[in-house]
């Protein structure tokens, strides 16, 4: 299933490639995008399936073991920081920083509006699927307060998300290579760092900030392909 999708994927990339066509970037996004959002959708699925026959205990005890052994007062404050930047007074500050930052250089709200609109329907989808899910949270020491259901991880997916988004944003249109490597590298270590400390603090099993992790990336891909046809749209619309 994954190998016919990567190789689909790729053979429409390639016909496009060869096509003259003024709308060949936005086309490009749309193919890979498309096969992203089919991948993490499946990964999805499989993985609440796996939850749901309780196939992750092993998975996720392991795992959460290794991570918390390090707790430590300095590690402690440095995910306490990390885990801050996924909550939604975090969000509002960036956006609103964001929102200054592409006005000044676009004068437009456009990128902005299309990050928030990502991060509404990935929290949004994740408290739905938390209360149909309903798994409680570990039964372990938890070194900040939650008050909501373990699965997915709702730190995660916001997390990947609007981060995740962000990287979209910046491999579409950053023009230079160094800056967006940079911009890149740092987004994807808050991302994981985010997702690490919902574990380290022991308010949610690994399993949860994976699905976390896949559900925000469904969201990112799929708003691509979405805002990418609206682009091709309004082009053919001001040029006919």
């Amino acid at each position: 299933m994954i190998k016919e999708v990567i190789l689909d994927v790729l053979r429409r990339i390639r016909a496009l490639a060869r096509s003259k066509n003024e709308n060949l970037p936005y086309l490009i996004t749309i193919v890979i995008c498309s096969g992203v959002f089919i991948l993490a959708l499946n990964g999805f699925v499989e993985l609440t399936e796996e939850l749901a026959e309780d196939d992750l205990t092993t998975f996720d005890d392991r795992v959460s073991g290794y991570i918390q052994s390090f707790r430590s007062a300095p590690l402690t404050s440095y995910f306490r920081f990390f885990t801050d930047l996924g909550d939604r007074y975090a969000y509002i500050a960036l956006t609103l920083l964001l929102g200054a930052y592409f006005y000044v250089r676009n004068r437009s709200w456009k990128f902005v509006l299309q990050t928030v609109l990502v991060l509404l329907l990935a929290t949004g989808s994740n408290v739905v699927l938390k209360s149909v899910i309903d798994r409680q949270r570990p039964a372990v020491e938890h070194l900040v307060s939650v008050n909501t259901l373990s699965y997915p991880s709702g730190h995660a997916m916001s997390a990947m998300a609007f981060y995740g988004f962000l990287i979209y944003l910046t491999v579409r249109y950053a023009v230079d290579k160094r800056l967006r490597l940079a911009i890149i590298a740092v987004l994807v270590w808050v991302i994981l760092s985010v997702g690490i400390s919902r574990i380290y603090l022991g308010v949610h099993y690994p399993s949860d900030v994976l699905a976390g992790f896949i559900g925000g990336l469904i969201w990112v891909t799929f708003c691509a392909v979405l805002f990418n046809l609206f682009d091709i749209w309004r082009y053919r619309r001001v040029s006919a």
